[in-house]
């Protein structure tokens, strides 16, 4: 992600790449012989020599912290990749420092520049499906597939695992389309493959009394080519499917609603959602969160993925990472069957129920 933001801010009119810090003498050799740019090896070194107006931090998650309050303390501007911060506290406390000093944060969430996922938030917003009842939130895709070495990604310390480095996109999306969960229960982190991080992810969520949502994520799923987030949505009116592909629309009634659309199935493709951009890495979504950036600094204008949404998406993901760890119940599989199908005793005992953690 370093190097796309590289090509995307070095392309941007509005941005001057003066300075880049790295800890692999390659990319700095590659980078300084082709590019002319001023390398360095540690950030403080380059906070100090150079004067900037803001800095892109692309590093793994766990020197996000010091190097985004470095940037803070010297009153830059700062883009940040996700997620954010693998501890929710201390993310807070950088977004109410960014607050203070009134500097424009953003955290690197593309999907809230996608172009379907903003037609869905729009639609949302106009209560188009009525009122909503249910939310499921999934991503899979093809990162770890068999054992690895060690890597930051493999380290839960370094990455945060599926859970911090994955899940956070299917996350981060529900915060903005429907709103921060106030509670998370029935959590699973399950390991595949790794040894020190989770691999999949399931949770159920509660935002109201009356609205719940799911949450299946899944890093080793080799059935797909890259990573694949979608999020469907249930409401009294009807439901909402959207992935970075189209908004798929299903109204029960069009009546006083939006034009263009009809009663039953409508599709949008993403085609005709998304805005051109000036230059093409990875995707549209890429440069568009750059180039908004850029403009929220020319205007000093807030972000539309603040650190403090970013600091929400990292607590929910510490809520589940909390809800996974504690006892469960089960039942003890010898205990069953061992009264008459008709009997009247229901009780927990009948049927063995028992903590399966800290037992003694």
């Amino acid at each position: 992600m370093g190097l796309s933001h590289q090509s995307m801010v070095n392309a941007h009119p509005d941005l001057d790449l003066v300075a880049v810090c790295d800890t692999s003498t390659y990319v700095l050799d590659v980078l300084s012989k082709y590019t002319g740019v001023k390398t360095y090896t540690d950030h403080n070194v380059m906070l100090e020599k150079e004067q900037l107006d803001c800095l892109f931090v692309a590093t793994p998650t766990r020197y996000h912290s010091q190097i985004v309050g470095a940037a803070l303390e010297r009153n830059l501007h700062v883009f940040c990749e996700k997620p954010f911060a693998l501890n929710p506290e201390m993310a807070y406390k950088l977004a109410e420092l960014a607050e203070s000093k009134g500097l424009v944060n953003q955290v690197g969430y593309h999907y809230r520049f996608v172009g379907a996922f903003n037609e869905a938030k729009r639609l949302l917003d106009q209560q188009i499906i009525g009122d909503l009842h249910h939310v499921r939130a999934e991503a899979y895709g093809p990162v770890v597939l068999r054992p690895k070495g060690s890597t930051w990604r493999s380290q839960s310390a370094e990455g945060g695992g599926c859970l911090f480095d994955y899940s956070c996109h299917a996350i981060d999306l529900v915060n903005y389309l429907v709103g921060c969960p106030l509670s998370v229960s029935g959590s699973v982190l399950n390991r595949i493959f790794s040894t020190d991080v989770d691999d999949e992810i399931y949770s159920t969520f509660q935002f109201s009394p009356k609205l719940f949502g799911q949450l299946a994520t899944n890093w080793s799923d080799e059935s797909f080519r890259k990573m694949s987030v979608k999020i469907s949505l249930w409401g009294s009116n009807g439901r909402i499917n959207v992935d970075r592909q189209e908004v798929q629309i299903y109204l029960r009634s069009n009546k006083g609603l939006e034009p263009g659309l009809l009663t039953g199935w409508n599709v949008r493709n993403t085609t005709e959602l998304t805005r051109p951009v000036w230059f093409y890495v990875r995707g549209e979504e890429y440069s568009a969160q750059i180039d908004h950036f850029a403009q929220c600094m020319k205007h000093r204008t807030p972000t539309a993925s603040t650190f403090r949404t970013a600091a929400e998406t990292s607590l929910v993901a510490a809520m589940i990472r909390a809800d996974a760890g504690k006892a469960r119940t089960s039942v003890d599989p010898a205990s069953v069957g061992t009264t008459s199908p008709g009997a009247e005793q229901r009780d927990s005992s009948r049927f063995g129920i028992r903590s399966i953690f800290g037992r003694r």
